[in-house]
């Protein structure tokens, strides 16, 4: 079974998901570096040139690849887990962990990654409030293990996860 990464932007699953592969010995994929790799360049600029569509099409054909692979740890996209079809398509591949971030933290972290806005006419400050209000019971409905970083160190974040993932061996 594989292990999902899920979680707002921001929240670290990539990081997080990378360092545990590594950790636990398995292959690590990133939706939006895979997307980026199959494009040939950013997917912001796919966003920017045909919009936010184009990339839930090419987010789901994605989904379906992973969901055929096995004992991965993959970092889904911010928004993936909103959407009824990648959902159902990841439905009993693998457990979603939901990385859950304090809103402050999600806002700094996406500040210096510079990234497209979900709702073009928000600040980034509302963005991610109007996210977390509109969609969070989707994140958490589809999550098997909710963790909550509350403002803990890579390393404590981590040594945790490692240990729930070992309990899902």
């Amino acid at each position: 079974m594989n292990v999902y990464f899920s979680g707002i932007i921001g929240s670290g699953k990539t990081t997080l998901g990378l360092r545990l592969a590594e950790l636990l010995e398995r292959q690590f994929l990133d939706l939006d570096q895979h997307m980026d790799r199959i494009l040939g360049y950013s997917f912001h600029k796919l966003v920017q040139e045909q919009g936010w569509l184009a990339f839930r099409e090419l987010e789901y054909s994605l989904c379906k690849d992973f969901s055929r692979r096995r004992n991965a740890i993959i970092a889904l996209g911010g928004g993936t887990i909103r959407y009824e079809w990648n959902r159902d398509i990841l439905k009993g591949t693998g457990t979603i962990i939901h990385i859950d971030t304090p809103p402050d933290v999600l806002i700094e972290r996406v500040r210096k990654a510079d990234r497209p806005r979900v709702h073009a006419s928000t600040t980034l400050e509302e963005d991610v409030h109007r996210i977390w209000t509109e969609s969070g019971h989707k994140y958490l409905e589809a999550a098997d293990i909710v963790y909550e970083t509350a403002r803990k160190s890579l390393a404590e974040e981590i040594r945790e996860l490692q240990k729930i993932i070992i309990t899902l061996l």
